[in-house]
Parts: C-alpha cells; structure tokens; sequence
C-alpha cells in the first residue's frame, strides 16, 4: 500500500464516517448511501452495492426509527445497549468501504480496529452522556442529547466528504479525550474500591 494523500484522506474519511455512527448508527450510512448513489463518494470495488436504490431505502427507514427511538425517554437508554455492537458494525463497515488496500484480510481486520474501534468509543461517550442526563434530568435532557447526536451525526459524515482530513484529525483528538475520561473514571472507581 503506497502512503500518499489520497490514502491519508481515504482513512480520514473512514474515520470520519465511523465515528459517526458511534452517534447514530444509521445516519452515517444514509449519507454513504446517498454520496455513492449520486457519484460523490467511490465505494470499494465489494460495496457498491451500499448507493442501490434497496440500500438507500433500508438505510432511509432504519435512520428514522432510529432517530425517533432516541426521543422517548428511557427507551433511548435500552437502544443504546442495542446499538453499541451495531455502531461497531456500522464503523467497520464504513471503513472498510473507503480503505485502499487491496488485501481484503487486511482492510476488513484494519476497518474493524480503525472504524469499529472509532464508533465503539464515540458511542461509549455517547452512552455514558445520556445517562447522566438520565440520572440528573429524569429523562426531561435527553431529547436535546439525541437531538445534538443526531446534528453531530449528520454533520460529521457530510463534513468527513468535504474535508476527510481536518474532520480526522478533529476526531481523533476527540477519540483521545474521550478514552482519557474514561480511563480516569475507571481508575478513580478502582481506588475506591480499595
């Protein structure tokens, strides 16, 4: 695999793209559904099957019970607990969508690590923030958290099309934040329980 600034923008939108679906499971793959229909964004050789009119139908339908599950209190939690190993899914197979390798061993173990690794910790941040407005609100802050991950969701995935890069590099320091917050967490819950 030559490293040049097409492949540096292919993993950044990959990332991109994945971390968004640590937001929202669908939406991201809404999005990729629509740019490969409409020629914006070049699928790998295996998953031009993800811009069909049947994709972009499933794609469609599941982002709106997605979204719309989200909005009842409560029941926004138990989704979460459902959509952790899909939004790993969703990561790896958005990376492993736009990543130029041709080793297809490589770009699926590649995908999972780098897109499911993104979306499982986006979404674990994601988690965590909804159920603290649980605990503290009753449920009455969780529509405006669904709301700002359904914009962040949204916006990523188009902003990952326009500029990979600097969305990538956003991410990632984002990604890093969000892994040292919880690494504290865990570690203050450890030395509590000494």
């Amino acid at each position: 695999m030559e490293i040049n600034i097409e492949t540096i923008s292919a993993i950044a939108l990959g990332i991109g793209l994945s971390a968004s679906a640590g937001f929202r499971v669908f939406i991201p793959l809404l999005i990729s559904s629509i740019a490969s229909h409409f020629g914006i964004l070049e699928l790998g050789e295996n998953f031009e099957w993800m811009g069909s009119v049947p994709a972009l139908i499933c794609f469609g339908v599941a982002a709106i019970v997605e979204v719309l599950a989200y909005y009842i209190p409560f029941v926004d939690n138990l989704v979460d607990s459902i959509a952790t190993p899909l939004s790993v899914g969703a990561g790896t197979l958005l990376m492993t969508s736009v990543f130029p390798v041709e080793n297809e061993w490589m770009k699926w173990i590649l995908g999972f690590i780098v897109g499911g690794g993104a979306a499982a910790t986006i979404q674990s941040g994601t988690a965590i923030t909804r159920l603290m407005s649980s605990k503290f609100t009753a449920g009455t802050g969780n529509p405006i958290v669904s709301t700002s991950e359904g914009v962040a969701a949204t916006g990523i995935s188009i902003l990952s099309l326009i500029t990979p890069i600097f969305v990538g590099i956003i991410l990632i320091v984002f990604i890093v934040i969000i892994l040292r917050v919880v690494y504290r967490k865990l570690l203050k819950k450890k030395k509590q329980e000494l």
